[in-house]
């Protein structure tokens, strides 16, 4: 029923995307992808909380959601009208386009490390998957991220998720309208 609800709303998400595409109206096109990130989001906090609701596809599916809407699509999607009158987005992504890219592209790392877990991991969420008590968390409200591939492939999808979300946090803090 869960999946069924998330897939439903990130389906609406895709269709308002469509309209939008359709329209050129990029404010709504980056909402909407918004949206599906968060409910993709959702989809994955939901498995490390209950680790028996864990399915690899729908891991998979929601990493994915995620990493194709992150990276160069999230910047484009910012690249233009970064102030319109239906947008949260603050104007200084304009201003600090550097630091906006980098959080949009540690996102798709973030997101991309989650996939390959998913994919490491067909059948259940094994504990390598998971954070160890104690483990140090890294990130941070400065928006702290692992700095290569290899060092991002090694640590457990679980770190790579709460570092994906502590990005969405900084990203949001410093150029979204509360």
């Amino acid at each position: 029923m869960k999946s069924t609800i998330i897939l439903y709303s990130i389906t609406c998400s895709l269709v308002a995307a469509q309209v939008a595409i359709a329209s050129g109206d990029v404010v709504v096109l980056r909402q909407a992808d918004m949206k599906a990130i968060a409910a993709a989001a959702k989809t994955i906090a939901g498995m490390f909380k209950e680790p028996a609701t864990y399915s690899s596809g729908e891991f998979k599916w929601a990493a994915d959601t995620i990493r194709d809407r992150a990276g160069s699509v999230l910047v484009d999607h910012f690249a233009t009208e970064t102030a319109a009158p239906s947008s949260k987005a603050k104007p200084n992504i304009v201003e600090e386009r550097d630091r906006f890219d980098r959080l949009a592209n540690d996102l798709k790392s973030y997101a991309t490390a989650l996939d390959a877990a998913a994919a490491a991991n067909p059948s259940q969420m094994t504990e390598s998957m998971r954070m160890k008590p104690g483990e140090p968390m890294g990130g941070g409200p400065l928006g702290t991220h692992v700095q290569s591939e290899a060092k991002l492939s090694s640590i457990p999808a679980e770190h790579a998720f709460h570092l994906m979300l502590q990005t969405c946090s900084t990203c949001h803090a410093r150029f979204r309208m509360e």
